[in-house]
């Protein structure tokens, strides 16, 4: 019996200084890291830079080159990062805001214009890979004051509600019917299965897109 309370009389101990070597770690190390943040807030420019990690170090500076890019049927002469996106150039350089950029990375569709008639993701594609295509945005779509037929259709058939996908989802369209002059349901449903509505507008985006083939096709709404 003294053997057994002397058995977990060695093991309560243990553990107690188990827990006060770890307690003791951990101060010691957020004061060592206390006395970095202080020693490196003295530091000059040089010597932080000196300390940043190597993805930090390496960043490479921009390399601007003059792109030529042909949107909405006007030629637009800029100097650009190489590494900029189509997306970037049109809303940074062009001031079309139109195209809208939302996840950033090929997934949300938000950003869709048409290079040579197809559908693209803006965000996906470098500007200075568009030098002698044909880009579209939202803005050309329209004929001065009179809508495209897309545009009216998204209008009557309620094809939106917050609006911040719209664009993309018109740009989409606007491929397939240039292709495809009657589509079916099944095909609009395929032409907009890039672009994310987070309201759920998708009833009024299908219905549109019938719509606006049949307007096309000069058959009314």
């Amino acid at each position: 019996m003294a053997d057994e309370e002397r058995s977990r009389s060695g093991s309560a101990v243990s553990r107690r200084q188990l827990l006060g070597i770890a307690g003791a770690a951990a101060a010691a190390s957020g004061l060592l890291g206390g006395i970095r943040v202080r020693r490196r807030a003295k530091l000059s420019g040089v010597a932080e830079a000196a300390e940043l990690p190597p993805a930090a170090v390496g960043f490479r500076k921009p390399v601007l080159q003059t792109v030529s890019l042909t949107v909405n049927g006007t030629s637009h002469n800029i100097d650009i990062d190489t590494r900029s996106t189509l997306a970037n150039a049109l809303r940074e350089e062009l001031h079309l805001t139109g195209t809208h950029v939302t996840c950033d990375r090929g997934e949300c569709g938000a950003c869709t214009v048409l290079v040579d008639g197809r559908a693209v993701y803006a965000c996906t594609a470098l500007a200075v890979q568009m030098q002698g295509k044909q880009i579209t945005t939202v803005e050309g779509l329209a004929k001065g004051e009179k809508l495209d037929p897309i545009q009216e259709a998204f209008v009557e058939c309620d094809g939106f509600q917050c609006g911040y996908c719209t664009a993309g989802q018109m740009m989409s369209l606007k491929a397939l019917l240039l292709k495809n002059p009657s589509p079916t349901e099944d095909d609009v449903r395929v032409a907009v299965s890039g672009n994310i509505c987070r309201c759920g507008a998708y009833p009024g985006i299908i219905k549109a897109g019938l719509v606006a083939a049949a307007k096309m096709r000069g058959q009314g709404g």
